[in-house]
């Protein structure tokens, strides 16, 4: 008798919170995050990219394979989070979309992507209305990116409740995933008798229908618990053969049906959470193809063909993450991630309360207000995804188009791209991570704490009533853990009313930034600037201007004077003025000109405080990642004028140093210093040349050995790393110039000799690349006896030995023999 089918799945869960500043719609620098930008950033170094690039090893521990890991799994990746990679990670991002369409391939023309309720809140927490749009996101979201129509949807922590499932079958959804813990009871479809599951006992091996009082149907996947739980928890991933082998090990031969051993975790367990999972992964998957233990297979796949035999009942308001349910995103129920003792998360019940207020206090008057520009509201609302994923003109006259109940003046269309946007925010604020970690004044809950600063902002604009009042009355309700921190209400005001921005702002940061070199960033704004006028005496320097701001999302515009006194250094002050026009304003401008020609800086800056609307104190008028950038260049003399001063010490002394070295007395603080910055400049001057500067590097660590100089490696070899994946896409450029295999092969010879640790990932994706479509044509014609294919497959191979990477061929060349047949010599 046949053996029954064996199937095997592996659900990736990919997923960042939105991260952006809501009044700039960028991610600004999250120093925890460091030495990435963002978490986002640092994630997909750690995590997205090696996934889209797993390495699989040989016994000696080199690169046989290099595999896209989406291509064989089933995955979902957030919709915000794909939109930062789209612009962020572009080379991720294409990968995400071709793993889709090599899965489609792969598994009967179902791909393995899934879809995800937009903006990962609790659906079962969430009203009608915001379930509903965020299926519809979801769904929108998927299309645009993938170009199909998704066949399941991961539902937020698999938080789930009947109503969120007719959602999802009504939208034509056929299958989602949950825990087994979340199952209440099963039958055989036709069935009469009943059989309680509760307590994960439900068999994880099969599809099962969930009937819904609608009279449709949605099918469930109820994922294996006990080796999700060791992926995550229990270090399965260090060793892609045990992964392997546990997967296999939860067939059961007693089942007498099609089985498929299923799994669900976070994505980031494969190489964020878990250093190297992503390999692990890669290679318990092509051990399980090679050696038959099963088939690999997507839900899509399984479900048409073994579709349900059984029917399930779902236990309501429970999710994955949380023993108590729902509990954790509005209730101090026990569950959190690792705090110190005595803390609690008693703030979590008004934070969710809060919200609830703000939301219905705004649903009224947007309705009504809504109601004068669309033929329905909330139709509207749910149709608006489309511009947030393409904010052109062209795409936002097609949705007015449809949905405006009338032509629509340009005042009136920003009033409904008002209205719309505040509805964004009012979705985004409920993003799950708000409630999931230990502390109200957490990143996570204060980014939703901004998304509702933002509500709060446009409502009060909109309606023209106080909504910030009797929310932070809510929200003082809620306690920080931290004594500094205080309350909701202190919290709100450190990290909330500071990160506002509104266009006069846009106009200060820009009239500031304009100190740098480059044009100033203007994040989601235009600015047209006009009538800009440079002074300039004894080192100071007077900006005058006039702009337009507008909002690309609102398209809310105002036309400002701005006027900026730069000193030389970081000492900037100035003013900005709304509405500015006629004689005033050309008076104003004389005036500050005569006033700073005369050499009256104080003067000046009077002038700015008596007649601008918006001062400018000083550089933190400009956005923070900008103000950093400007701090490095205003830096930039002061820390040449510090290294000089300190080569012409270090270069006087040099001789004084090697002679106390070998006595091994004590070398004078000072002089180490000195010493110390001098060759670390240098050293990564010569790191950060494309290609590097190999022998200088030599003859500056010898010469810091010989001196008993500590440099900082860690910066060497990041900025090493950087130039070596440099030389490689230069390489990509031109596959076949000895010169760039070269340099390549030294730099990485040096970078291993020298013990610099460098990140190669880049560069071996490149070479793998090459070594598959470059090299295998040159062996070709190294083996006809052609000298410089010849030549070049021996700089293939030298270098494929420095980076770890098994040629397609991995035999030696046979030595190559002259046109009379002499052999010639190999150049070591």
């Amino acid at each position: 008798m046949k053996s029954p089918e064996r199937y095997v799945c592996v659900h990736g869960h990919f997923y960042q919170p939105p991260r952006e500043n809501p009044w700039l719609e960028a991610i600004e620098q999250q120093d925890s995050a460091a030495p990435w930008h963002d978490w986002n950033a640092r994630i997909t170094a750690e995590c997205y990219a090696p996934n889209a690039a797993a390495r699989v090893l040989d016994g000696e521990d080199r690169i046989t394979r290099i595999v896209n890991n989406y291509s064989r799994i089933s995955f979902n990746f957030g919709p915000t989070l794909l939109g930062w990679m789209e612009h962020h990670a572009k080379e991720t991002y294409r990968a995400i979309l071709a793993a889709d369409e090599a899965s489609a391939r792969r598994f009967g023309g179902h791909g393995s992507a899934m879809a995800q309720a937009y903006n990962h809140l609790i659906m079962p927490l969430a009203n009608l209305r915001d379930k509903v749009t965020q299926v519809r996101w979801g769904i929108a979201d998927f299309v645009a990116r993938f170009r199909r129509k998704p066949e399941g949807m991961w539902l937020p922590e698999t938080a789930v409740d009947t109503e969120t499932l007719e959602i999802l079958a009504a939208e034509g959804i056929a299958f989602t995933l949950l825990a087994p813990r979340q199952a209440a009871r099963v039958r055989r479809i036709g069935g009469k008798e009943w059989i309680d599951v509760r307590g994960s006992r439900i068999d994880p091996s099969m599809a099962y229908r969930v009937e819904l009082p609608s009279g449709r149907s949605i099918a469930v996947f109820f994922y294996d618990g006990p080796v999700s739980q060791a992926v995550a928890f229990e270090r399965l991933l260090a060793n892609g053969e045990h992964f392997a082998g546990r997967l296999a090990s939860a067939f059961d031969s007693k089942r007498t049906f099609p089985q498929m051993v299923h799994i669900a975790t976070d994505g980031e367990t494969y190489g964020h959470h878990h250093r190297y999972g992503e390999m692990a992964l890669a290679w318990a998957l092509g051990h399980i193809e090679a050696h038959g233990l099963a088939k690999l297979t997507n839900y899509g796949e399984f479900l048409e063909r073994h579709p349900p035999t059984h029917e399930a009942e779902i236990l309501e308001r429970t999710s994955w993450s949380c023993a108590h349910g729902v509990e954790r995103w509005r209730a101090d129920c026990g569950c959190r991630s690792g705090s110190p003792h005595g803390w609690n998360q008693s703030w979590r019940k008004p934070l969710r309360h809060a919200l609830d207020v703000l939301r219905d206090e705004v649903a009224g008057p947007f309705e009504r207000a809504a109601e004068r520009l669309f033929h329905d509201p909330w139709a509207a609302r749910d149709a608006y995804i489309e511009v947030v994923l393409d904010r052109t003109p062209s795409t936002l006259a097609r949705f007015f188009a449809a949905h405006a109940a009338r032509a629509l003046a340009a005042e009136e269309q920003s009033e409904a791209l008002s209205l719309l946007e505040l509805q964004r925010n009012a979705m985004l604020m409920y993003t799950s991570c708000g409630w999931f970690f230990d502390d109200l004044s957490g990143i996570e809950t204060v980014q939703c704490l901004q998304y509702a600063g933002r509500v709060v902002e446009l409502g009060e604009a909109l309606f023209g009533r106080s909504l910030e009042g009797p929310f932070l009355e809510h929200l003082e309700k809620a306690r920080s853990n931290l004594p500094e921190m205080g309350d909701g209400r202190r919290v709100w005001d450190r990290f909330v009313t500071r990160a506002r921005v509104d266009l006069p702002a846009v106009t200060a940061h820009f009239a500031t930034s304009l100190v740098q070199d480059g044009p100033p960033s203007t994040y989601c704004y235009d600015v047209h600037v006009e009538g800009l006028e440079t002074h300039e005496r004894n080192g100071a320097k007077l900006l005058l201007g006039r702009t337009r701001v507008t909002s690309r999302l609102t398209l809310a515009s105002e036309s400002h004077d701005f006027s900026v006194l730069h000193l030389g250094d970081h000492r900037v002050a100035g003013g900005v003025l709304r509405d500015p026009e006629g004689d005033d304003l050309i008076e104003r401008r004389a005036e500050l000109v005569r006033t700073f020609e005369s050499g009256d800086m104080e003067g000046t800056m009077r002038l700015f405080y008596r007649r601008c609307d918006r001062t400018i104190d000083s550089l933190d008028a400009v956005f923070r990642d900008d103000q950093r950038r400007i701090v490095e260049r205003l830096l930039a003399p002061t820390l040449a004028e510090v290294e000089a001063a300190q080569r012409t010490l270090f270069e006087r002394y040099a001789p004084l140093l090697r002679r106390l070295a070998p006595l091994r007395s004590p070398t004078p603080r000072s002089l180490l210093v000195a010493g110390e910055l001098v060759l670390g400049a240098d050293l990564l001057r010569a790191a950060e040349r494309v290609a590097p500067d190999v022998l200088s590097m030599r003859r500056l660590l010898a010469q810091a050995k010989e001196q008993d100089l500590h440099v900082d490696r860690a910066a060497v070899t990041f900025t090493l790393g950087q130039s070596l994946s440099a030389l490689a896409e230069r390489l990509r450029e031109r596959p076949t110039d000895p010169l760039l295999l070269a340099d390549l092969d030294m730099a990485v010879e040096f970078a291993h000799r020298a013990g610099f640790p460098v990140d190669l990932w880049k560069t071996q994706n490149v070479f793998y690349r090459l070594a598959h479509t470059i090299y295998p044509e040159m062996r070709t014609r190294a083996d006809e006896g052609d000298a410089a294919a010849h030549s070049m497959c021996l700089a293939f191979q030298s270098l494929a030995e420095r980076l770890r990477v098994r040629l397609p061929d991995g035999a030696a060349l046979p030595r190559l023999r002259s046109l009379r047949g002499e052999e010639i010599e190999e150049i070591p």
